[in-house]
């Protein structure tokens, strides 16, 4: 069960002038469900997007970047749960390709104006037939209004659901901010695992697209970790419509919206920690009083990725002696263990690398049962701070992993 994160309310959710969204059941690892998403946006649409970073990356993460770098306006994308189809080969990308075939006939533009993503098994071939099937039934549902349908339609092991709105006033007028996500198990940070996908109507550059997609990841997306696992067919797609014909041209405009993007990739990047494979906990870690964001980063995931902490949180154990030595192995050379502070929530348990004389477990215990806590680690060397989010590690974790393709 998802960590204090309810399903959203599809009529918070805005429409974006310009983006219309369709779904559709194409089978393609069970039937019954909503599978199959196809996103289509007005011309002159600017769209940016990061990728992972895994050099097994999948087909479709190939076929996207290519067509995103062929100096087209994308036009469309297309979303398959189910299947992840990495692992693929050649055979792959040709599948991958069909798809995007199958969209630009029925949009009517060039194959390089569809973006694909896929998400799910890995090493099994992409069912592109039912893909393409199931594409008239998604086209012709297309519409502004589907965004909590496209949510549902983009999840694989989650249980909830990601959407979030935000509304911003430029001076030329209001422009809305509407983005989904998917994301629940092989979350790490350097592109963290799962799909995104924002969308404005302000009329936006693509460079200053561009600047405001990586911001919002680093403060965002990069920023969270469920298990170390880096996956795939990680993807965070931004585009601007301009369908409100409201433009973001200078730096103050840039400003207000990329905080309303920054906001709304962060929210989701929590609901996916949140809705983490077999979480109970939410955890906010961070490292300040560092000399630089670099060696605060090190220790925050040191912190966040280790097995014995992680497990430590789902009992509410307070071993944290097992976060002292995440911080020793997090590979800063000079680091002094003596001039550390170790707190959880505001409760002090180390003090100058060391047992707080006046720290009660009890009440580290206490802090740690509630769903949502912090552990912050005060350095004493400079004035950097890194905060990232995670999750403990359950038994429910094992099993949804052990049962994964069964």
């Amino acid at each position: 069960m998802a960590v204090n994160l309810d399903p959203p309310d599809p009529a918070a959710l805005d429409l974006v002038a310009g983006v219309d969204v369709g779904t559709a059941m194409a089978g393609i690892r069970q039937s019954g469900r909503r599978d199959l998403m196809v996103m289509r946006l007005a011309p002159g649409s600017a769209v940016a997007g990061v990728f992972t970073r895994n050099r097994f990356c999948a087909a479709p993460v190939t076929l996207a970047r290519r067509h995103l770098g062929a100096g087209w306006d994308p036009r469309a994308l297309v979303v398959n749960t189910g299947n992840a189809n990495a692992g693929t080969g050649v055979d792959g990308v040709a599948r991958a390709r069909a798809v995007c075939e199958g969209v630009a006939r029925a949009l009517g533009c060039a194959v390089e104006q569809v973006l694909p993503f896929s998400t799910g098994v890995i090493m099994e071939p992409l069912p592109a037939e039912r893909i393409l099937a199931a594409l008239p039934t998604a086209v012709a549902d297309l519409g502004p209004g589907n965004w909590a349908l496209a949510a549902d339609a983009i999840m694989t092991t989650d249980t909830v659901p990601k959407a979030v709105s935000r509304r911003v006033m430029l001076a030329g007028g209001e422009v809305r901010v509407t983005g989904i996500a998917k994301g629940a198990g092989m979350i790490r940070p350097d592109m963290a695992t799962m799909l995104a996908f924002v969308a404005t109507d302000a009329v936006v550059t693509r460079s200053d697209l561009d600047r405001l997609l990586h911001a919002a990841t680093a403060r965002s997306f990069n920023c969270i970790t469920v298990d170390g696992d880096m996956s795939t067919n990680d993807a965070f797609m931004l585009m601007a419509s301009g369908g409100s014909g409201v433009a973001a041209g200078d730096a103050a405009d840039l400003g207000t919206l990329g905080a309303a993007i920054d906001d709304v990739a962060m929210r989701l990047a929590q609901a996916i920690v949140r809705d983490a494979e077999g979480a109970t906990k939410f955890v906010t870690v961070r490292v300040d009083q560092g000399r630089d964001e670099a060696e605060c980063r090190k220790i925050a995931y040191a912190i966040a990725h280790s097995p014995l902490v992680k497990t430590a949180f789902f009992a509410s154990d307070p071993n944290l002696g097992r976060i002292l030595a995440a911080i020793g192995y997090a590979g800063v050379a000079d680091l002094d263990p003596d001039a550390i502070d170790l707190y959880v929530d505001e409760i002090q348990v180390a003090l100058g690398g060391a047992r707080d004389p006046n720290y009660d477990e009890a009440s580290g215990i206490a802090a740690m049962r509630k769903p949502e806590f912090m552990v912050r680690v005060a350095l004493h060397r400079g004035e950097a701070t890194v905060t990232v989010w995670t999750c403990d590690l359950s038994y429910d974790y094992v099993k949804i992993n052990a049962d994964y393709r069964t």
